[in-house]
């Protein structure tokens, strides 16, 4: 299609394909494979033609520009008993090359027919005294795979007195009535008709589907109108690209014009030039349905039909992604304008399109695919530099750039003057609420806020550690359950919840000491294993047991995660052991004193801490803050106190550094950092035939300083947000004490008559899988396909598309609940 690579879409009926043909030599539907597999049903008899025979079989049907491809055509004969009719339609078949069952009875008939799905059945009918051959033709009928098969009744030769109705033969489900004459050559011409006839036509409806569920699926968008430019049909991109619902387009006249100064005489170029059913390919200027103007590449193709008139226009278009590439194209559109019109034949090369709100294809079919896919996305991602340059570099291009391209920069300077470059722009709260409520509660300060501060927050007290409190021993001396629930940490099926359960809710301390003793963390910070021991009781006292989420057994979950990143080889290759320590004390902080409510919450409520932080970032900086405060106050836990100074205040510098990034209203800005200044530049390397082990070029991109750190707050954020690639049934754990805890703000939010952050959080109206799948959609797919392109995470990503499918499969069934009902 246009720009767009072949497409192979096939069944066990039909292939689609373009270039050369095929050799049917080498196909696998050899004649003799049916009569190999030996009679398995009783009562069933099959009869092959001969190979020779097969070629004469294969037909192929000029479809427009496409060929379609029908494999040999199996024939069902359902006949009591062998006579000289059921023998001619098996000769007839051997002739025409098709395939041919004898089934006896009506049992044996539909479990064939079930297994094989012929194109062709052919019933007695003569003969009631041996089966209701009515009755069997509507058991046919019932299952689904008979809506292409074509029926046919054989009846008695009947004197002109005596003919009767075949009223009850289509009322049965017959197609055709076929009047007993066992002549070869009649029987033949039968089968040829039906194949030419009601088979081919069958065949084209099954294309047609296939074909439309193309358009359906495909990422350009696709505008199919009449020869008098009324649409007559458009694909969701097109939809999402334009903003319009297709009750809004169908049956309406083409009314877009290109923004331009030239526009007549331009549509004049493309109107003659698909008038004379030549293509036109070209940049086209459209208007959205908020009036934005939208730049696309645009191809449109007239289609012929009846009596060889155009019937038919389709327009494929995608948006422009290179400045450079439109103006030459813009170029190129004047100068075949002002001669002879000929077609646009620019290719365009991109190799995707990102969107964050779009689900991805999440396909496991091998490590090559799935890298692809990634690269992809990474290739595709917007280039960043300083703001004041780009904005220097674009007026300057402005000024001796063509009309479509000097307006398309106008919208690009209208973009870059907002302040959020990094924050995907919603739709209404009409086209997806879950993730617009996800979105406005997780990426916002409380925007929707109550004039003065009557809802005080009480200031969360900090908890020391109590003299009650039942210490860890040394790694040597932990107990034997918490040992054995530990056993696998360094692997990702580790699972949290059964140390949760061995260690009473206080993982983060068995974990920490195991984690931070494998990484050597006390002998870099030169503390002591209990010096280490008071810290992570410090810390985990201060988690809030009552969170159903942001507890202890999350930052174990995170510190976990950290860890197991932190030993891929790529992320090796990158950090230094300062950075391999801030990262794991960073997890281990990440949510101290957490309450278990949103910054946007926090800030609706005029919280101590929200005025603290004036409302920007407000929890992040509060663990961050927090964590050094319950570190510094007591040398018995202080695990910074014997460091250098300038060493401490890297390390510091890099834990808050890590902290703050796990904050989500930048989550965008990280993720694009990270692609454009490491994931590109070692594509670059890779397809320049670099070595991704031992270039020079790779080591600069990986250890650079500034690298370094979006490295690490790449690595902590894909840590924080990691369950949807964790284990199935983790992930469902954890998607369900995340629902409880914004259930119990919406239920707060509404007691207390606060603003409702998050409306679809309701307990009684929620759908988890409809949650799960925005979240997964909105932050998680870009975030970890660019961290896979990075790291390698080929376990993390099958379980990601194995989750998400299970959500889809609940939405599907329009559950609301984590699991469906027991059977």
């Amino acid at each position: 299609m246009g720009c767009a690579p072949s497409i192979h879409i096939s069944d066990s009926r039909v292939v689609y394909h373009s270039g050369k043909d095929s050799d049917d030599s080498n196909s696998p539907h050899q004649t003799n494979t049916l009569a190999q597999q030996g009679n398995s049903v009783p009562g069933l008899f099959i009869k092959s033609s001969h190979t020779s025979t097969y070629k004469a079989a294969v037909r192929e049907v000029q479809f427009g520009p496409m060929k379609l491809r029908q494999d040999q055509i199996q024939v069902l004969l359902v006949f009591a008993k062998e006579d000289s009719q059921s023998n001619g339609f098996c000769w007839a078949c051997e002739k025409a090359g098709f395939k041919c069952n004898i089934a006896r009875t009506p049992e044996t008939a539909l479990e064939s027919f079930l297994d094989k799905h012929h194109e062709i059945i052919i019933i007695d009918h003569r003969h009631s005294r041996y089966f209701d051959a009515e009755a069997l033709c509507r058991s046919i009928r019932a299952s689904k795979p008979s809506e292409n098969t074509v029926i046919v009744a054989v009846v008695r030769r009947q004197s002109d007195r005596d003919e009767a109705s075949i009223m009850p033969l289509i009322s049965a489900g017959f197609t055709r009535r076929y009047v007993e004459n066992a002549n070869i050559m009649a029987c033949y011409n039968e089968l040829i008709q039906f194949e030419f006839g009601e088979v081919l036509a069958q065949f084209k409806l099954r294309a047609c589907n296939s074909l439309f569920t193309t358009l359906e699926k495909s990422q350009e968008a696709i505008e199919i109108t009449s020869e008098d430019h009324i649409i007559q049909y458009v694909n969701p991109a097109f939809e999402s690209t334009m903003g319009y619902q297709k009750d809004e387009l169908i049956g309406k006249e083409l009314t877009e014009v290109p923004i331009n100064e030239k526009k007549s005489d331009f549509l004049d170029t493309i109107n003659c030039c698909i008038k004379t059913g030549k293509e036109w390919e070209g940049i086209y200027y459209a208007k959205n349905k908020n009036g934005d103007n939208i730049q696309q590449n645009v191809k449109i193709v007239p289609v012929f039909g009846h009596r060889g008139k155009i019937r038919h226009y389709v327009s494929i278009s995608h948006p422009c992604s290179d400045n450079n590439k439109a103006e030459k194209q813009c170029e190129r559109v004047q100068a075949e304008s002002q001669t002879d019109i000929q077609t646009c034949r620019h290719k365009d090369r991109r190799k995707g399109s990102l969107d964050v709100r779009s689900t991805t294809s999440r396909g496991s079919d091998g490590s090559s695919q799935r890298r692809h896919s990634s690269m992809a996305r990474i290739h595709s991602m917007t280039i960043e530099a300083p703001i004041t340059k780009v904005i220097n570099i674009i007026n300057a291009a402005q000024e001796n750039s063509p009309t479509p391209v000097a307006e398309a920069l106008d919208r690009v300077l209208e973009i870059l003057r907002t302040t959020e470059l990094y924050s995907p722009q919603l739709g209404t709260k009409e086209e997806d609420p879950h993730t617009n409520d996800l979105v406005g509660g997780l990426m916002t300060d409380g925007l929707r806020r109550l004039s003065g501060n009557e809802y005080i927050l009480s200031a969360k007290q900090v908890h020391p550690v109590s003299g009650h409190m039942i210490l860890a021993l040394s790694l040597s001396d932990i107990p034997p359950r918490i040992a054995h629930a530990m056993e696998n940490e360094e692997d990702w099926e580790f699972d949290i919840f059964e140390l949760e359960a061995a260690t009473h809710k206080r993982p983060l301390v068995y974990l920490g000491l195991k984690m931070f003793s494998r990484f050597g963390v006390c002998q870099f910070l030169n503390c002591s294993e209990a010096t280490l021991r008071s810290w992570l009781h410090v810390i985990e006292s201060n988690y809030h047991s009552s969170n159903a989420y942001h507890n202890s057994t999350h930052s174990a979950d995170v510190l976990h995660a950290t860890a197991y990143f932190l030993c891929k080889e790529r992320v090796k290759q990158s950090l230094d052991q300062i950075d391999e320590v801030a990262a794991l004390i960073a997890a281990t902080v990440h949510d101290v004193d957490h309450p278990g409510r949103t910054n946007s919450f926090l800030c609706n409520a005029g919280s101590e801490l929200a005025i603290l932080y004036n409302d920007t970032a407000v929890l992040e900086s509060h663990h961050a803050a927090l964590a050094f405060q319950l570190t510094t106050r007591d040398d018995k836990c202080n695990i910074f106190k014997n460091m250098e100074r300038n060493e401490y205040r890297s390390l510091r510098q890099a834990i808050v550094d890590m902290v703050l990034a796990t904050e989500m209203t930048k989550h965008f800005e990280h993720v694009n950092k990270f692609v454009n200044s490491i994931n590109k530049p070692l594509a670059a390397v890779e397809e320049n035939g670099g070595s991704l082990e031992e270039d020079d070029a790779v080591i600069n991109i990986l250890t650079s300083p500034e690298n370094r750190i979006l490295i690490k707050r790449m690595l902590i954020k894909c840590a924080d947000i990691s369950n949807p690639c964790r284990a199935l049934e983790q992930c469902i754990e954890w998607a369900g004490r995340i629902s409880e805890e914004y259930f119990a703000q919406t239920d707060e939010e509404k007691r207390k008559g606060l603003p409702v952050v998050m409306p679809v959080f309701d307990r009684n109206t929620c759908s988890i899988p409809k949650s799960q799948i925005s979240f997964v959609d909105y932050f998680i797919t870009d975030m970890f396909d660019a961290w896979d392109a990075f790291a390698d995470l080929p376990n993390l990503m099958q379980h990601l598309d194995n989750n998400f499918k299970y959500w889809k499969s609940l939405d599907e069934r329009q559950l609301k609940t984590l699991r469906p009902p027991p059977e």
